[in-house]
């Protein structure tokens, strides 16, 4: 039987993030092979995985973040169980650096980013994720990442980072205020698209029948119901597009309008929004 020191303990807990005990007991069953004990704790943390796949993991946090030429961003949603656990120091670097990985392998989808290299470190980003779920005894999983690239993007995220966003400017310039405005905006107001011709035809054909129910359910005649669903359709419409809605700092115009009074060129160009529940 291998002689297990504190030493060997301390070093595979600072190269792996698990507990004391668990690396030592992880190294006396490979007999102090260190990467058959790396093995040993990933295959507990998929146990885990397995055991808790059905819970609800409603805590986490949301990071957007960009590139240094503020040409590309991404955002990202990492959740678990609880509230302590999202608010661990540990598990918001562990967090940020899943947010690197995005942002420096440009995945085109969550099970891509899984896929993607953690750090460097040769392990996957999902590899790294079990290892977490068998430390922590929690569900972890990716549940929102997207990307924007424009001429200029920008991030915002709120402070406790339950909520944050992106948004692309059609133009590079000195917009790092009007932007971070509008970021602001979508974390506030969660827009359901960027604006009408956004909407997709389910949502407006929805919206006309709820219109049309309700305008009846005032008396209103069936033929006029349909004209009063279109005119509810447009104020659906303002309240609910990103350019259309009235600008929060300034409810005297839209988002749009404010965008346009810096600089006649100037318009958002798509926007993501990651926020829990």
């Amino acid at each position: 039987m291998a002689n297990i020191t504190a030493s060997d303990v301390n070093k595979l807990r600072k190269q792996t993030g698990s507990g004391m005990m668990d690396c030592k007991n992880a190294l006396v069953e490979a007999n102090g092979d260190f990467d058959a004990a790396i093995d040993i704790l990933r295959k507990k943390g998929q146990k885990v995985a397995a055991k808790r796949g059905d819970r609800e993991a409603a805590e986490g946090l949301a990071i957007a973040k960009i590139n240094a030429d503020g040409s590309k961003g991404v955002v990202v949603m990492v959740n678990c169980e609880t509230d302590f656990v999202a608010k661990n120091e540990e598990f918001i670097t562990f967090v940020s650096t899943i947010v690197e990985a995005a942002l420096t392998h440009n995945p085109s989808s969550i099970e891509e980013l899984n896929n993607s290299s953690y750090a460097g470190n040769g392990m996957t980003v999902a590899e790294k994720i079990l290892e977490q779920v068998g430390k922590i005894g929690e569900k972890i999983e990716i549940s929102v990442y997207n990307t924007i690239e424009a001429g200029k993007v920008i991030a915002y995220n709120h402070p406790g980072n339950q909520i944050a966003s992106l948004i692309g400017l059609s133009k590079d310039g000195d917009f790092a205020e009007a932007g971070r405005d509008v970021a602001m905006q979508v974390a506030a107001m969660a827009p359901i698209a960027l604006n009408e011709a956004a909407v997709d035809q389910a949502t407006i054909d929805k919206e006309i029948e709820i219109g049309k129910d309700q305008a009846i359910a005032e008396g209103k005649p069936a033929d006029l119901a349909e004209k009063i669903s279109k005119g509810r359709l447009n104020k659906f419409f303002k309240e609910n597009t990103l350019v259309n809605q009235a600008f929060i700092e300034d409810n005297k115009k839209s988002v749009g309008q404010y965008l346009k009074d810096i600089d006649s060129d100037l318009a958002v160009t798509d926007f993501k929004r990651a926020a829990l529940a």
